[in-house]
């Protein structure tokens, strides 16, 4: 008889499974397990909830079938790819972890990790870190305008720093009770903080290359932790170095930009790319400084990623 259960980590090879019954089982997949109309590296992600076989005599099983998914979230595998990876499946909430400092998270980054949550209909909080860093002016104008920019488009942001404990019990409250995901480049904090939320958990964390003010990877799987005394989970991934958007339509991309869908309302016409067109409501609001300039860069750029010969394969 199946089982039903939740896929809680992915060492690439092996899927370990939480079944209802509270067990954690090894399995793996059929060969020829792909779900229909999505080209993936990875079938399977976790949150994934599946369906096992029977459990073989070593403890083994495997997985039979995929529950559909509520939401997820994907991104490009490579440059020279048109495979996609699917990064968590089912969450309730996508905590973005930046820095601004040590390193810093570009916001075309920020952007489009925002842009593929919106397409996807997970709702996500920025999560600043580090923030013991920025102590003089200039970075603490930095902080200030950066977050006033996405609480402006309605973006909850949280201020954190494990050092100081700043932030940390509000994102204990935060992830309460929910399965969350936090992502972020390489050395942003990720492990640090899930270690700072979850006592005795000693996730491995890193120092910071000194010679590039990059993370170095600590994480090298997905895998969801539970939060104690709670009934919500973190999913921790490897830190990713760009976000390459996949499968966005040019006509679709302005919709998962807040502040511009919004305004968007406004062009002449319905199909605006807001790039060259007349009577474009957008690029006036450009022009008087009511769509940020960084957001407009990272919008330009998704339409850049739609080019059918950006990822090509060179000969």
């Amino acid at each position: 008889m199946n089982k039903n259960g939740i896929v809680i980590r992915n060492t690439g090879s092996w899927y370990v499974v939480k079944t209802n019954d509270g067990n954690e089982i090894n399995c793996k997949i059929k060969g020829n397990f792909r779900l229909k109309g999505i080209r993936t590296t990875n079938p399977i992600a976790v949150g994934d909830n599946v369906e096992i076989s029977d459990v073989a005599p070593d403890g083994s099983a495997f997985i039979t079938s995929i529950i559909p998914r509520k939401n997820y979230i994907i991104r490009r595998a490579s440059n020279l790819s048109k495979e996609a990876h699917i990064i968590a499946a089912n969450i309730d909430c996508a905590f973005l972890i930046v820095t601004l400092s040590h390193p810093t998270t570009s916001t075309t980054f920020i952007d489009r990790f925002l842009a593929t949550a919106e397409a996807y209909r997970v709702p996500a909080v920025i999560v600043i870190n580090k923030v013991d860093l920025l102590e003089e002016q200039d970075d603490a104008e930095l902080l200030d305008a950066v977050s006033y920019l996405y609480n402006s488009i309605g973006y909850t942001v949280l201020k954190t720093s494990a050092i100081t404990g700043e932030g940390i019990d509000e994102l204990r409250v935060m992830l309460s009770g929910k399965i969350s995901l936090l992502s972020g480049n390489s050395g942003v904090g990720k492990s640090t903080l899930i270690n700072s939320v979850i006592p005795g958990i000693n996730l491995r964390t890193a120092e910071i290359s000194s010679t590039h003010d990059t993370g170095m990877h600590t994480t090298t799987f997905s895998e969801m932790f539970q939060l104690p005394d709670d009934d919500g989970y973190i999913i921790d991934t490897p830190g990713v170095k760009g976000f390459g958007t996949i499968d966005f339509d040019e006509h679709e991309v302005s919709h998962f930009f807040p502040e511009i869908f919004r305004i968007s309302q406004d062009c002449r016409y319905s199909d605006c790319t807001h790039t060259h067109e007349p009577g474009c409501a957008v690029r006036d609001a450009l022009d008087n400084n009511l769509v940020s300039q960084s957001r407009y860069n990272s919008y330009l750029s998704i339409l850049d990623d739609l080019s059918p010969d950006k990822y090509r394969k060179p000969f």
